[in-house]
């Protein structure tokens, strides 16, 4: 481990600044210069609301829900009043989008700046107001399946994003390693002990969770990258209290390297459970009970170190003890003794502070959690002093079963995607209709709607419509939704072709309308990203389901009334928004294309069924397969979106290691190349193996190009082969096949990307895409329908 040495940064002018742009229209103002420089001047902003005084839960002085106007002003400028900075941000998205159909958005950037020169009057004053007092974003895991490698300019637009649509409660983990560190050195730890605590760029999530601890893969966290994080995380608070959010930040957990009982032989600790089939020397974390006084202590130092570093900016903490760990004992007293004791270790570092808690816990480990053990656990904490994240809203609302958490304060949340995987899906009516239904609800303390997406890819329409229904007292019309977004998506009004408006009414029904929660409860998981085995694989439920809950063909009928509005209408070709879209519908079609060739090759390839068997058959079958998988490979790199390429993943893993890339302060130059292939594994071995030796293998797995070409369809040729060679076992094992496929895995974890010096990155170009989709037309008429 490369620790240097740091001090404390007392930034007190920093708290004071941050908490006058608070209270102003600075924030918003700002943000019209970055996105729409040409019309800094055609806006006019007005706080309606001197700051008031409140509690950040339902309590006897709640915060009130946030309101805005847009009405016309003098000289062609657009007025647009709010109650707090965010609803000002509320009400400018809410006029770009009605008035000038642009919007921001998730890969392909912001679309703001094709405002036309004279801004569109509105009709008659419009006003607008939330229904919940808090809209809140990110799930503790999201800063490791998708913003591990982010860049300040990649935290930008996602600030903005967030702005625009209302969220004022974002969580904000970034940096928190420098803090931790600075606290246990104090403590007395070493840095050797940290060094075997902390874990890698792509896995901090759950040493922050306390599910694992160190690194596999390299030589370990390093101070550059702790350095570099924290100086990030300055950036990211700052701009989030300017644009007049709160944020969540972290807390003192309790979970501390295991040489504990060297420096307090006398502190209570236990060992957390093991997590994930992980072998001992990456689990069973050591957890230092709150009871004990060393807690507390650690706690003020952890809080004191973070105010003075981002300012007195929040006194909403996260802080998740039993995230898939459970508890030493489930005795209830014990149970109660945890929490009465945390929240008083909070309330001594800041006597303001709220806990926010994952509720996943509740879900995740139910068999532990029983109600009792759930109510005595929540009873150690004033109803006022915490807050919950409904975690999982619309598919396990645990809100329900217990009695809207026995009266904490809760917020309904949107899990929807597990770890960043990639295909279309939605529940469209549940997320729109039980938010309002769980408001209304007699015994209810929700206050707030949120996204906790395990990671950010692609459905972005299911994300958008939750945070716009928390400005509905009504459940949102699916229908008119989906096409107010369309037109603002394309940027245009009626005169868009209307097979924008087909294909994506087609799939509001069917795609992004799930009903069936028993099979599917979350974004579903394309067979050939998973590690090939002769069962096993399709009509998977729940978690990770494979299971495709919509007839292909409707798909496939969406596709072409999408495609086709590009052939009459070309300059289509030339919107962003468009060739994303376009590519990952045509994805999503050719991964479902997939499933059944690979159950023709399974039906002939069985030597036991003497009616489907036919090697000759089984050999044309996995040609296919592994044909397709190379054209979806090409056809992903020829759309000119990076965000569907392995090597923008990996760029911006190995770019931390690099000086120019970093925020100050700079690595040592001569070990830029360690630092960068460690990194490049932790990028690697997340979307892989997931762990040393695949403990949560294909997890988080991504259809990009790269990734298909040089993981997938490597592991898919060994299958046939050893499948159309070998004798697999009744119940689909091949012990063979399985030590071939582990050991390439293996391999291509410790692989470089360009390891020439100067080699590129080989990132996509824009411009391949329409010859890329009318080649896998030519190729596969019989997917595509013979356009």
């Amino acid at each position: 481990m490369r620790f240097l040495s740091f001090a404390t940064c007392a930034l007190a002018a920093f708290s004071t600044s941050l908490a006058a742009q608070n209270l102003s229209t600075a924030g918003i103002e700002a943000l019209v210069q970055r996105r729409l420089p040409s019309h800094a001047n055609d806006f006019v902003f007005t706080l309606t609301n001197s700051p008031s005084s409140y509690t950040p839960t339902n309590t006897s002085t709640p915060k009130p829900n946030d309101e805005y106007t847009v009405s016309n002003a003098p000289n062609n400028a657009i007025h647009i009043t709010g109650s707090t900075p965010i609803a000002l941000a509320t009400g400018l998205r809410w006029y770009l989008t009605t008035y000038v159909h642009v919007d921001i958005y998730w890969f392909i950037g912001s679309r703001l700046h094709l405002a036309p020169q004279t801004l569109p009057r509105v009709n008659s004053t419009y006003h607008g107001s939330s229904i919940v007092p808090w809209r809140y974003h990110f799930n503790t895991v999201t800063f490791s399946y998708t913003t591990a490698f982010w860049t300040w300019q990649d935290w930008e637009v996602e600030l903005d994003w967030l702005a625009l649509r209302g969220v004022n409660l974002p969580l904000a983990w970034v940096g928190y390693e420098k803090i931790l560190i600075e606290t246990l050195l104090e403590a007395g730890f070493s840095q050797n002990d940290l060094a075997s605590f902390l874990s890698g760029p792509a896995f901090q999530a759950w040493n922050r969770f306390g599910n694992i601890q160190g690194s596999w893969g390299g030589e370990g966290l390093g101070m550059e990258w702790v350095e570099g994080q924290f100086a990030l995380q300055k950036k990211i608070v700052a701009r989030m209290v300017e644009l007049g959010m709160t944020p969540v930040l972290p807390a003192f957990t309790g979970f501390v390297p295991a040489q504990i009982g060297e420096y307090y032989p006398n502190a209570s600790f236990v060992n957390g459970s093991q997590w994930n089939g992980f072998a001992a020397e990456y689990t069973n974390v050591t957890f230092l009970e709150p009871f004990d006084p060393l807690f507390t202590t650690l706690q003020k130092s952890f809080v004191g170190k973070q105010s003075a570093a981002y300012g007195n900016v929040t006194s909403i903490y996260t802080l998740d003890q039993y995230n898939e760990n459970n508890p030493y004992s489930g005795d209830l007293a014990y149970l109660k003794n945890v929490t009465t004791n945390t929240i008083a270790s909070l309330k001594a570092a800041d006597p303001k502070a709220v806990w926010m808690l994952q509720g996943w816990l509740f879900f995740s480990s139910a068999s532990f959690w029983t109600n009792d053990r759930v109510e005595a656990y929540l009873g150690g904490v004033e109803n006022s002093d915490m807050i919950i994240l409904d975690l999982f809203s619309e598919s396990q609302p645990q809100w329900q079963r217990t009695d809207s958490y026995y009266g904490k304060p809760w917020i309904w949340c949107e899990l929807h995607d597990y770890g960043g995987n990639m295909g279309l899906y939605g529940q469209v009516e549940n997320v729109t209709v039980n938010p309002i239904q769980a408001l209304a609800n007699t015994s209810s303390t929700m206050i707030g709607m949120g996204l906790t997406m395990e990671g950010q890819e692609g459905n972005e329409i299911m994300y958008d419509i939750l945070l716009d229904q928390a400005w509905s007292a009504q459940p949102l019309n699916t229908a008119s939704y989906f096409r107010n977004w369309v037109t603002q998506r394309y940027h245009g009004s009626a005169s868009l072709p209307i097979g924008l408006y087909t294909a994506w009414d087609a799939m509001r029904q069917t795609v992004y309308n799930n009903t069936q929660i028993s099979i599917a409860q979350g974004v579903t998981k394309s067979i050939f990203e998973l590690a090939p085995n002769t069962t096993g694989l399709l009509n998977r439920t729940g978690h990770h389901a494979t299971t495709i809950q919509y007839n292909p063909a409707t798909l496939v009928a969406a596709w072409r009334d999408f495609y086709s509005a590009a052939l009459q209408d070309p300059t289509l070709w030339d919107n962003p928004a468009y060739t994303f879209d376009l590519t990952d519908i045509t994805r999503q079609v050719m991964a479902n294309a997939f499933n059944p060739l690979y159950s023709t090759f399974i039906a002939a390839a069985n030597s036991s069924n003497n009616a489907t068997h036919s090697p000759p058959t089984a050999a044309a079958a996995g040609t296919k397969m592994i044909t397709l998988l190379s054209d979806l490979d090409t056809l992903l790199h020829a759309s000119g979106q990076p965000s569907f390429n392995l090597a923008t993943w990996i760029a911006s893993a190995r770019a931390w290691a690099s000086p120019s890339s970093q925020i100050p302060p700079k690595p040592n130059t001569s070990s830029i190349a360690s630092i960068a292939k460690y990194n490049e594994y932790n990028a690697r071995n997340q979307l892989t193996l997931w762990g040393p030796t695949g403990e949560i293998s294909d997890y988080a797995s991504k259809q990009w190009s790269g990734l298909i070409s040089s993981y997938y369809i490597p592991r898919w040729e060994l299958f046939v082969n050893y499948t159309l060679n070998g004798s697999p076992a009744k119940n689909g094992g091949n012990a063979p096949l399985a030590k071939a496929l582990l050991a390439f895995e293996e391999g291509w974890q410790v692989q470089v990307w360009g390891l020439a010096e100067g080699e590129s990155y080989a990132q996509p170009q824009a411009g391949g895409l329409a010859s890329a989709v009318a080649r896998v037309v030519r190729c596969w008429p019989g997917v595509f329908g013979g356009v």
